[in-house]
């Protein structure tokens, strides 16, 4: 099994979800497509770590809702404490950043620019689903390690440092680039 497949079964560990829904929660972690996906639930289907249940739906097509099995979830627990593996940063804009002594002042301040409302786009998107998960979870009970949200708290608070961080690097960038 690869990592999203471990991803997936975490989600189903939480709920049950569709294959549409896994994709919506899992986007923000991860990045994963639909062909990715449906694929890899089949798969986890046949090796009987998740099944399947067709909701019948009058106005659109009939939907798969998938739930993680026991043996799904034993098989998450042992990759859990397994140790991980160093992340892999494959960021275009640290190449381009690498090599902007060859490119005009102006088109560098447009990269950086860019770049610097792509991570305020993101810090908004991830105060919303913040706020969202504040809203729906009970008083504070986000914040134990003991509750399923604590995961995607933590994970939410961690997209926001670095979407804060990424924006905070691009407009010093932007500063040496304007003063420099």
């Amino acid at each position: 099994m690869n990592t999203l497949s471990y991803g997936l079964l975490g989600l189903l560990a939480r709920a049950s979800r569709s294959g549409y829904e896994l994709m919506q929660y899992i986007q923000p972690f991860w990045q994963a497509k639909h062909s990715q996906i449906y694929p890899l639930l089949a798969k986890m289907e046949q090796e009987g770590y998740v099944t399947h249940e067709v909701v019948l739906q009058s106005d659109k097509p009939d939907k798969k809702v998938y739930s993680i099995t026991s043996k799904g979830s034993d098989k998450l627990k042992i990759w859990i404490n397994e140790p991980t593996t160093e992340p892999v940063l494959r960021d275009e804009m640290m190449l381009k950043a690498y090599s902007l002594w060859l490119t005009d002042p102006e088109s560098a301040v447009r990269l950086f620019s860019s770049r610097a409302q792509m991570y305020a786009d993101k810090l908004a998107y991830y105060e919303n689903l913040m706020q969202g998960l504040k809203e729906r979870e009970s008083e504070t009970s986000y914040l134990s390690p003991a509750s399923p949200a604590f995961g995607r708290y933590i994970l939410l608070q961690k997209a926001l440092d670095n979407s804060k961080n990424g924006q905070n690097w691009c407009e010093w960038v932007l500063s040496m680039l304007k003063n420099g």
